[in-house]
């Protein structure tokens, strides 16, 4: 009997003052029976991140060839494609194909590191990718604090991400391997 995915319900309210958007928003999100609260939560902050109408979690990761987070236009056109974690380089260029900007958003600790070192050059060929590392400290205190029901703050101002909940704010310091913040 195959296991089933866990629902998490989140009330997300988000102040991107960087880019002058609010927004609030009423998630549901699966967690795939294979897919760690870590990697959860980093899935929560790139959608805090990238936020506009119409973005939208794919369909998890028992789909290939997916991303996690899609923003399409009215027309169907992929506008903006987000992975979570470390893609293989076919990937991300099928991703580049398909869309107008990726964006991958990079955690795991040294792991990034050794991935950057393997991927990194033949990955900055690709002109409309953004790749942003997200530390270890960031994603391991989030993960702490997955729940089934979550409620969020999250401020974007000058750069800086930070994520509060009714106990606790944690600094989100994003770090842009490739790209910009300024292509946002």
């Amino acid at each position: 009997m195959a296991l089933s995915s866990t629902i998490f319900k989140v009330e997300l309210s988000i102040a991107d003052v960087d880019r002058g958007y609010y927004g609030e928003h009423a998630l549901t999100l699966a967690r795939h029976p294979s897919e760690t609260d870590e990697r959860l939560m980093v899935r929560l902050v790139a959608f805090a991140h990238a936020a506009a109408d119409g973005l939208a979690f794919g369909r998890g990761l028992s789909t290939e060839d997916e991303p996690d987070l899609v923003l399409t236009d009215l027309t169907g056109a992929i506008r903006l494609w987000i992975d979570v974690g470390l893609p293989d380089e076919k990937s991300v260029r099928r991703a580049a194909g398909r869309a107008d900007a990726v964006r991958i958003y990079a955690y795991g600790g040294r792991a990034v590191g050794v991935w950057w070192d393997r991927v990194g050059e033949r990955l900055m060929r690709q002109e409309r990718l953004s790749v942003i590392e997200i530390p270890r400290a960031a994603t391991e205190a989030l993960a702490a604090r997955a729940d089934r029901t979550m409620r969020w703050q999250c401020t974007i101002q000058d750069g800086g991400l930070w994520l509060a909940n009714d106990a606790e704010t944690i600094a989100v310091d994003l770090v842009w391997r490739m790209g910009s913040p300024d292509r946002h």
